[in-house]
């Protein structure tokens, strides 16, 4: 039998990828997630390699979906809602490169997409600061070492949950 199902990618980085592959594993619509790495000069970078912040990847993770039940606009509204876009290379207490928020198209259509949401949310004064969101060409994904798919299924955790020193 075979599977009529239209299916398409999407790859964003939000910061640490563990928290944004645990949000849209979560979205009906969405029929895989793998986590890894994209943007950089290094060929099959390792996790290692990716956190000394020498290869120029970003942690991404790539969201197989089908656009007959979630529309790729509705993935953008996700992706902003999960991070600060206004935090240039990092996500709350993790610093660099590879933690800078950016949205990797892979059509014309999701470029379009991906600017016209990013200039709303500027229009909209939300944040008091510039929204600093790359928005870049898909290049080569490179999946991460195993044990950091699904992390937060295998620990037995639905989210991210960080306790900042100062609260």
């Amino acid at each position: 039998m075979m599977n009529d199902r239209k299916t398409e990618i999407a790859t964003f980085g939000a910061g640490c990828f563990w928290g944004v592959e645990a949000a849209f594993r979560r979205v009906k619509g969405v029929i895989s997630t793998s986590v890894g790495f994209m943007g950089g000069r290094k060929k099959n970078p390792t996790y290692m390699d990716v956190c000394t912040g020498r290869t120029g990847h970003a942690e991404v993770v790539r969201v197989e979906f089908d656009p007959d039940i979630v529309r790729y606009e509705e993935l953008l509204s996700i992706f902003w809602e999960i991070h600060d876009p206004t935090q240039l290379n990092r996500q709350g207490p993790d610093i660099g490169t590879q933690y800078r928020s950016v949205i990797f198209f892979h059509t014309p259509g999701q470029e379009a997409a991906a600017r016209a949401s990013k200039d709303r949310l500027e229009r909209s004064g939300r944040y008091g600061r510039p929204v600093v969101t790359e928005i870049q060409a898909a290049s080569e994904f490179f999946r991460a070492e195993e044990y950091h798919q699904q992390f937060y299924e295998k620990c037995g955790k639905s989210q991210c949950v960080i306790r900042y020193l100062d609260e």
